[in-house]
């Protein structure tokens, strides 16, 4: 991915110093970039991502009036290859796809901009009504999405290789992608089946492999193994259909499945379940005589004890008593239970009736499962007269417990009683997880401990008994209060301030948070000098002015804003480095001195923001020949103040042909050098009219037009073979200007989705008009814009061609324009212009009322002089043609056999040559250029 980077400069007055801060439509951009780069003018993204297109705002504010916020939307251009995937519309998948049979194949890709898609059957193009078997659409809910090709009731013909061109159309140099599906009477989705038991039960550290094979699929499935935890273990060994899995541990069971792909159909899926045997999380209680109100064990009453483990798989799990180290069987009065598995899974219970002192003793539990391999679990239970319900209580001086962000804290509760149950903690004071992410933590020891504590863990956290290794009575609690104190956070983190002599500078440092927010106090410095310190009152926000800069003046200024947590720091690097230049890459001619093997180049920029800093004095100009190492030096000294955009030239002379040349340009000031530019030149010429321009679409590059962005939707580049006229008949052209079905033209295609009035437009590249001199035309040159256009059907709406100079505002209204129908037939168009910048032209398609309103236009053309040899532009009926108030041109219209030549300043011409509002001469006569050639003069008429 490119390195992207986006300058927001200030046009602010200089003398008041402005901070400046990027963000994005989501929140701050700091979220997911460096600070240095959020606070500078340059934000950079390296190695920009798909996910990180949308909007970014800049902001800047110098502490006058409200802040300037301008924003850019970033397009991030992708491409993904396409896949394929073919289905039936009805019956079953059986062995093969049989005669009258209907199959679609539809064909996906992601991208930016969208996709267009086209479909080839071997060498041959599909298109919608070039074979009657054959119909291509885009489903309503996935419009722009996919593409699909339907084939009714397949023929011989049908098995072929098909495929599938995905492109957005060269956008940012990203080529086309295709993918070929080979489509045949054997073609069937897949079948697979599995080797193995389900499920499988096995002991930890066992070897396992499942066995996976295909039975059908035509082409040959592809297999692959997915697991019920998204992911497949790190040690797990993939062959073939064979998934292996060495020394399986129980956090590796669960449901696997074997997938069988090959884009036919939908796959073919087959599952099993590995359960590994274990044993984890051994626990008992002991619960008084629940039919008397104590809490205590007494003489006389019954004690039941429970145990409890957690067993995989539960069915194998078995139980025994000890007492003392003797097994113990179920009697009269030393019950011996196994609770129901589906209320109470993995539990025993021993019911003492009529407690006695013969007794007291040490009881175990003895879990086991039935399958061997996995090692017993023992649980030891004291009954005696010591036996007693647990106590909590909170350490004195343990809360509340104030600490430091980043430190290591210890809550304690101490618990009483024998045995000692296991503690639970909680947030107390709000729904909210712990530290390490669970809503409840066990401790065996009352502590919780917290490593690296942050100001969100600040609050109330309950310790509580559990039933679990204790007494099975009411819980006991108690509350532990933490806080957490934290520097104050601050912004600017870092800002580069420029600013030149004797100006003020002002640097305003703020909280954004702060615990404790009291007693906080500020210390600005420079270097390891102190400036100014005080205490905050009630703002949040410290600001320190130099009212005079001096050389002492630069430097690195510090503000820490303290409290007792610690510090936070605003760094503001205050210099007088001058800004970069700018190049200036429109030079009219920048290649001169054209010698045989010498050339010179017109090297010309402008001064980002002169006046922010000290006068320049000069420029150092290095240059260095590409691929060598040295740079040659010199210094341009620079006579007066540079004002902001003003035009500065060197020429650079005796470069060798053909070689390119880096040329690096630094600005110097009282306070040394500035910011660097670097350009490349070449000694090529860049585009221009001068040379006849002429542009026939028969390339994919389509002459460098681009589709302008701000439209509805986009023009279509076509040929005849390839239109569609199964759904839009009665328009469009039946071959290209010059009658070639196989030739290509540009349309705009207004079927569905398209409403009436959306807007298409097709934007030239660039060209540069021919000055006298750089830095204005007095006498803006002519050029010749033609093209010819077709625009038949009933629902036609308007062809328009506008100019857009580079630097200024759209036009008022177009240089040419034509509505409605015109016939079947290709016409030619020609304007003359008079652009006094660089220059684009645009062809503007509107939408008409209906579907019958395909517009086309071919061999666009560009020439420098007037236009001659106006084409007569017969029957205009129902058509209004405007031309701006700002552009002078010819046009010749037939009405009556006799020819209408108007030269025009401000005019709007009606059907039946009625005119309004025209500024010059009005001429009948013959053909232009014969005897009865219209001379010019002055005049008005109606």
């Amino acid at each position: 991915m490119d390195v992207i980077s986006y300058i927001c400069k200030s046009s602010k007055q200089p003398y008041f110093l402005h901070q400046i801060r990027w963000t994005k439509t989501a929140g701050s951009v700091s979220d997911r970039f460096q600070d240095s780069s959020v606070f500078n003018e340059t934000l950079h993204i390296t190695k920009i991502q798909r996910h990180q297109g949308g909007r970014y705002y800049c902001k800047a504010e110098n502490g006058l009036g409200s802040p300037a916020i301008k924003s850019i939307r970033v397009d991030v251009y992708f491409l993904d290859d396409p896949v394929v995937t073919v289905h039936q519309s009805v019956g079953e998948a059986k062995e093969q796809f049989y005669y009258e049979r209907t199959v679609f194949l539809r064909c996906m890709a992601n991208s930016n901009p969208p996709v267009r898609y086209s479909w080839h059957r071997g060498r041959d193009v599909l298109s919608q009504g070039s074979d009657k078997g054959v119909e291509i659409y885009e489903p309503f809910f996935t419009q722009g999405e996919t593409k699909i090709l339907k084939l009714k009731n397949l023929r011989p013909q049908d098995y072929a290789n098909y495929s599938c061109i995905a492109s957005v159309r060269n956008v940012c140099g990203i080529s086309d992608r295709n993918i070929v599906f080979k489509l045949t009477n054997k073609t069937v989705s897949p079948s697979i089946k599995l080797l193995v038991e389900d499920p499988i039960v096995v002991n930890p550290g066992q070897t396992v492999s499942l066995v996976c094979i295909t039975t059908g699929g035509e082409p040959k499935p592809t297999l692959s193994w997915v697991s019920s935890s998204d992911s497949l273990p790190e040690k797990s060994v993939v062959k073939g259909g064979t998934l292996t899995l060495p020394a399986i541990t129980s956090d590796e069971a669960g449901v696997y499945s074997c997938v069988a792909t090959n884009n036919v159909g939908n796959p073919a899926k087959k599952s099993t379940t590995i359960v590994v045997r274990a044993m984890k999380k051994g626990r008992f209680w002991i619960t008084p005589d629940p039919y008397h109100n104590d809490d205590n064990i007494q003489i006389g009453r019954e004690v039941k004890i429970s145990c409890q483990v957690e067993a995989t798989p539960p069915e194998e799990l078995t139980f025994g008593w000890l007492k003392n180290g003797r097994a113990l069987r179920s009697s009269e009065r030393m019950v011996i239970t196994q609770t129901d598995p589906d209320t109470s899974p993995g539990t025993t219970n021993l019911d003492i009736i009529d407690l006695k002192f013969t007794d007291f003793g040490t009881y175990t539990c003895v879990a086991a499962l039935k399958g061997g391999g996995i090692p017993e679990i023992s649980i030891d239970v004291n009954i005696s007269s010591t036996t007693v319900p647990p106590n909590l209580t909170v350490p004195r001086g343990k809360s509340p417990l104030v600490v430091r962000e980043g430190d290591t804290v210890e809550l304690e509760c101490l618990v009483s009683g024998k045995p000692k149950p296991i503690i639970l903690w909680s947030r107390a004071d709000k729904e909210a997880p712990m530290p390490d992410g669970t809503l409840q933590v066990e401790s065996y020891d009352g502590v919780l401990r917290i490593v690296n504590v942050s100001r969100e863990m600040t609050g109330s956290y309950r310790c509580q008994t559990s039933q679990f290794n204790g007494f099975n009575v009411k819980p006991r609690e108690a509350v532990v209060e933490l806080i957490v104190q934290y520097p104050p956070t601050v912004e600017p983190v870092s800002l580069e301030m420029r600013q030149g002599l004797g100006r003020p500078v002002a640097m305003n440092c703020r909280v954004l948070r702060a615990h404790p927010s009291r007693v906080l106090r500020y210390e600005w410095r420079l270097g390891n000098r102190l400036l100014h310190a005080g205490h905050f009152d009630q703002s949040d926000e410290t600001e320190y002015t130099v009212k005079s800069l001096n050389r002492e003046g630069w430097g690195e200024y510090t503000c820490d804003i303290i409290n007792e947590a610690g510090a936070g720091r605003c760094t503001f690097l205050v210099t007088g480095k001058a800004y970069p230049p700018e190049f200036y890459y429109d030079t009219y001619s920048p290649l001169w001195q054209n010698r045989p093997r010498v050339y010179g180049f017109k090297l010309q920029w402008t001064q980002m923001n002169p006046n922010a800093v000290d006068r320049i004095v000069a420029y150092r100009l290095g240059i260095r020949q590409m691929g060598q190492q040295r740079w040659w030096e010199q210094e341009i000294t620079v006579e007066g103040t540079i004002t902001k955009g003003e035009l500065i030239t060197h020429n650079l002379t005796e470069l060798i042909k053909p070689e390119a040349y880096e040329v690096r340009l630094t600005p110097i000031t009282r306070f040394g050098e500035g910011d660097s530019t670097i350009r490349i030149i070449t000694y090529s010429a860049p585009v221009n009219p001068h040379l006849k321009f002429h542009c026939s679409f028969e390339e994919e590059p389509i002459c460098m037009f681009t589709q302008d962005k701000n439209d509805d939707f986009d023009w279509t580049r076509h040929s005849a073979a390839t239109r569609d006229t199964k759904y839009t008949p009665n328009t469009g052209p039946s071959g290209d200007r010059s009658g070639s079905k196989q030739g290509f033209y540009m349309y705009i295609e207004t079927s569905r989705p398209r409403k009436e009035g959306e807007v298409a437009r097709l934007v030239s590249p660039f060209f540069n008009v021919a000055p006298k001199n750089p830095y204005g035309i007095t006498n803006p040159p002519a050029y010749c814009f033609g093209f010819f256009f077709h625009m038949y059907g009933k629902h036609i709406g308007t062809l328009n061609a506008l100019l857009r100079q580079k630097g200024q505002a759209a036009t008022e209204g177009p240089t040419w324009s034509l509505s409605g129908n015109q016939g079947d037939h290709w016409k030619q168009a020609k304007v003359s212009i008079h652009p006094t910048a660089s220059f684009q032209v645009v062809l503007e398609g509107i939408r008409g009322p209906g579907i019958e309103g395909d517009i086309a236009i071919d061999d666009v053309t560009l020439e420098e002089g007037e236009c001659r040899d106006l084409p007569a532009v017969s029957k205009y009926r129902n058509t209004v043609i405007k031309y701006s108030a700002t552009m002078y041109s010819l046009f010749w219209a037939k009405y009556n056999s006799s020819l209408l030549c108007f030269f025009v300043n401000s005019f709007q011409c009606v059907s039946h040559g009625r005119c309004i509002g025209w500024q010059g001469l009005l001429h009948l006569g013959g053909d232009p250029g014969g005897k009865g050639s219209p001379s010019m003069g002055t005049g008005g008429g109606s």
